[in-house]
């Protein structure tokens, strides 16, 4: 047996509740003798007799009360379904998943989330935390909604709204801070126009980044390549403690354990001025954070919601300083 038309099971249902053929006719405007005929095919699939005729209209049987139980839960269930689809369509309803780095999320997501659960009370959200990799791959794969990137590849698939600007720099406690270049007095010249006299901090900050040790988090790309040029520069120390994690790398750097690698904005967060860059002139490694997700994207009311709050408070980080 077929699946069940559902075109013939409505006109079962409105012969059932109007009592009679020619009301359920006129109620559907379609001719009696089209219900006739469907009817007469819905008992034969089913193999049962639905209706007991008489001149006074048509009364349900056993197997006829049964069917129209169901029939009844099929249309609720339709129903139902056309008002969600209808509300997702045209209000903030639905749910999301963003995915992120956890350091990037710590950051980025408390001011956010508290401002956006305010408005949006309908709107869900949860939370992936992984590398930029593995949330881009996520994105394109449909396992979530929107990703919050570092430096992203252009994918064919993927939207990429820039939000603002990081850069992975040197940091060191304060409490260790060697003083800084703005608190120096000016170096003198020479009589004759001569350069600057160098930089006694400088100095310090060199000397304190080769006595180590250097803690960073070793599966972040970008820590690889600033160790890569601190060692072009002659200035990386023998002592290199590699964490998991950029988190774990800023409880060092505040226990002031070493110097560490982080991400600019990861180093003031919670922590203003507990944290400083070693010295403007090291050298840092430039990051862009994107807000990543499918072109295809379906554009309901929620999805658009969500990604235009997105984009809104990236902005306003942007107008923020990165240093710590």
């Amino acid at each position: 047996m077929g699946p069940l038309d559902l075109t013939h099971l409505r006109y079962f249902q409105a012969i059932a509740e109007s009592g009679s053929m020619t009301a359920a006719a006129k109620r559907l405007k379609v001719s009696q003798p089209t219900l006739t005929v469907a009817m007469r095919n819905l008992e034969e699939q089913l193999g049962t007799t639905l209706f007991l005729r008489s001149r006074a209209g048509v009364s349900l049987t056993t197997t006829g009360q049964e069917l129209l139980t169901h029939a009844s839960e099929v249309f609720s269930v339709l129903e139902r379904a056309e008002q969600r689809i209808l509300g997702l369509e045209t209000e903030e309803v639905g749910s999301f998943v963003i995915g992120c780095h956890e350091s990037l999320g710590a950051y980025f997501l408390p001011e956010f989330m508290i401002e956006f659960l305010q408005v949006a009370p309908r709107i869900e959200v949860t939370l992936m935390n992984a590398s930029s990799a593995a949330v881009t791959e996520a994105v394109v794969g449909r396992k979530i909604d929107f990703a919050l990137i570092v430096n992203p590849i252009p994918h064919p698939e993927l939207v990429l709204v820039e939000l603002f600007k990081d850069a992975m720099d040197v940091f060191v406690s304060t409490a260790v801070l060697p003083p800084s270049p703005e608190s120096a007095p000016p170096s003198a010249r020479s009589k004759g126009g001569s350069a600057r006299k160098p930089d006694p901090t400088l100095q310090i900050a060199r000397e304190r980044l080769k006595a180590g040790p250097l803690v960073y988090a070793g599966r972040v790309p970008q820590c690889q390549d600033l160790i890569g040029r601190l060692a072009a520069d002659a200035l990386l120390p023998t002592r290199l403690l590699s964490c998991g994690d950029l988190e774990l790398v800023k409880s060092f750097a505040l226990a002031g354990v070493g110097v560490a690698l982080l991400p600019r904005r990861v180093a003031a967060y919670g922590q203003k001025g507990k944290l400083r860059r070693l010295h403007p002139t090291m050298p840092f490694f430039p990051d862009t954070i994107f807000l990543a997700f499918r072109a295809d994207i379906h554009r309901t009311r929620a999805a658009v919601r969500l990604k235009d709050a997105l984009v809104a408070h990236g902005r306003r980080l942007a107008a923020q300083p990165q240093d710590a």
